[in-house]
């Protein structure tokens, strides 16, 4: 039977292929009894799952030699969560004592440890739970004899690129280990416009619709499905008729894709001769081939804290040193922005109770980011080590996230000059006039910002933060996915006062955030003053299309009536025109 899902789009496209579901296994455990004679066949049943995920893991490390270090870490981790006896011996006595079937008393087990790290004060340590989470999940999909990892191995034999992953969500653990692979689309039944699998599928340039609420319970695998990722549309089982109407579009927009690949040598420059920078943002250094081959003109952000996910331990400066070198090394002499560790914020949001316990703050407004380096001394010393080490081998500039106020900005100027001093003292040479530039995602930083134009080199503005913050929307949250709006007037404002105030000064800013990736609002950014746009790989050619199809001369009266608008409706309708 045919039918239509609807979600949202975030990630334009249409894919034609088959349902790949994966299993969020912990919610489908049931509860059974187990006769007193098979309890000892149960823990054999269960210490067999065991083994099976273990040597799954091994075979994977093995035939993933030349993936990123921190996948191989990632494996490690897991790896020795399956021999811990927390998380071994303690579902077998669950088993015994309440004859219960093994993924049951794994699950209760699970539990357990997750509240105990909850209770961490950590916030690294506190996201380890997740590891524990997609063990016990990869546990209990071998005791329910759901596809895990070798569904993907094996799916390479049936063409990835016509399988669609269909999940209830995709943690950014998950966006990291599927970056090996090459799928046609994601759906998902959570998720905005900027959460991790929406930036990933952008990333990958692949279609995606997410919050479609249930359309995991709805979707059978291996079912025909059409995603389209502009519309926000997903069709299970399309008829023949739809099939070919659907399959036309498809090679039309991948015609289009193939004229823009001409663009690559082209200079990024408006109709009127003003230069505009297209930079990179990337996560990890095995992303260095793809900027390349967009374009790009260095990279304008380097999200580090990519470098934790997947493993268990914090890495040293030797590492941190090895990433941030391969980075500068890989862009041949183009600049390249390093952005120290975003951590502490993608988490679940949703506030959880129990007896006594007092709501838990939201992450997001919490120990993040720079409070969060600023707290930890020793690890920001080490990668403020690692990152100075790197920059003898070409162009560096440093970034700091999340700044309110300016005595971050000055406790983060200290730390870096007590790194400087330390590499000194031990005649490490690194670079001495490295450039610093702040993050502007609150909206207390751009309506203050002399306060960081006064201390800093450049500026970045965050557009998926500044989004949020200022909106009160949680951009990971499907219910109030509908309330995220990068052309809401305060939005505007905020962006367009950072722009002019730094102008007046002559310090460079850039917006690394969605909305720099967006052709659609190239031509406002343009008009707004922006200059200089980091982006995902995926989405340089696209933007800078627009660009040589504008006249920035005759774009700026136009955006400054369009900033003057308040109504939603007249600002979209001038933003059309603009475009036209």
């Amino acid at each position: 039977m045919s039918f239509t899902l609807h979600g949202l789009g975030v990630s334009g496209g249409i894919a034609i292929g088959r349902a790949m579901l994966m299993s969020h296994a912990t919610l489908e455990v049931a509860h059974l009894t187990i006769a007193p004679r098979l309890v000892d066949k149960e823990v054999a049943r269960f210490e067999a799952a065991i083994a099976a995920v273990k040597a799954e893991l091994l075979q994977v490390k093995e035939s993933t030699e030349h993936a990123p270090a921190e996948l191989a870490a990632f494996i490690d981790i897991h790896t020795m969560f399956l021999e811990d006896p927390e998380l071994v011996d303690k579902p077998r006595e669950i088993i015994r004592e309440r004859r219960c079937n093994a993924e049951w008393a794994l699950v209760q087990q699970m539990e357990q440890l997750v509240e105990q790290f909850d209770r961490f004060e950590d916030a690294y340590l506190r996201e380890r739970k997740l590891d524990v989470v997609q063990v016990v999940e990869r546990v209990i999909k071998e005791l329910l004899g759901h596809p895990g990892r070798h569904a993907l191995k094996a799916a390479k034999n049936s063409k990835e690129d016509s399988l669609i992953v269909v999940a209830h969500d995709l943690s950014p653990a998950d966006t990291i280990a599927f970056k090996e692979h090459r799928f046609a689309a994601f759906i998902t039944d959570v998720g905005g416009a900027t959460s991790h699998t929406a930036i990933l599928a952008r990333s990958m340039a692949i279609p995606a619709v997410l919050g479609l609420e249930n359309g995991r319970g709805l979707i059978r695998d291996g079912e025909q499905l059409i995603v389209d990722g502009l519309r926000g549309v997903v069709i299970v089982n399309p008829d023949q008729r739809v099939l070919e109407e659907y399959q036309l579009r498809k090679e039309q927009i991948e015609l289009e894709r193939s004229k823009l690949k001409r663009l690559k040598s082209a200079k990024s420059e408006s109709l009127d001769g003003v230069s505009v920078q297209l930079f990179a943002n990337i996560e990890l250094p095995g992303d260095v081939p793809v900027a390349l081959e967009a374009g790009a003109e260095g990279v304008g952000l380097f999200r580090t804290e990519f470098l934790f996910l997947n493993r268990g331990d914090m890495p040293d400066e030797d590492e941190q040193y090895e990433a941030y070198k391969k980075v500068v090394k890989g862009m041949a002499g183009r600049p390249v922005t390093i952005r120290t560790f975003d951590l502490g914020a993608d988490k679940d949001l949703r506030p959880e109770t129990t007896a006594g316990d007092r709501v838990k703050t939201n992450p997001a407004l919490g120990r993040r980011a720079i409070r969060l380096s600023l707290a930890e001394p020793r690890m920001f010393q080490t990668q403020l080590r690692a990152i100075l080490r790197a920059s003898k081998h070409g162009p560096i500039k440093l970034l700091i996230p999340m700044l309110a106020h300016a005595h971050e900005i000055d406790q983060a100027l200290a730390a870096l000059e007590q790194a400087k001093s330390s590499l000194r003292g031990e005649k490490v040479s690194f670079d001495e006039n490295i450039e610093v530039g702040g993050m502007i995602e609150i909206p207390a930083a751009a309506l203050a910002v002399g306060l960081f134009l006064r201390r800093l080199d450049f500026l970045s503005i965050g557009t998926n933060d500044l989004i949020q913050y200022t909106l009160a929307i949680d951009r990971s949250d499907e219910q109030v996915a509908a309330l995220y709006d990068p052309l809401h007037p305060a939005v505007l404002m905020l962006i367009a006062h950072t722009l002019a105030s730094a102008e007046k000064v002559g310090i460079p800013v850039s917006v690394c955030g969605e909305m720099a990736g967006d052709p659609e609002l190239t031509r406002l950014l343009l008009g707004m003053g922006l200059r200089i746009f980091s982006m995902h790989p995926s989405q340089i050619l696209k933007v800078k299309h627009r660009v040589l199809k504008s006249d920035v001369g005759e774009l700026a009266p136009n955006v400054r009536r369009i900033l003057r608008l308040d109504e939603p409706a007249k600002l979209r309708e001038a933003l059309e025109k603009l475009n036209a």
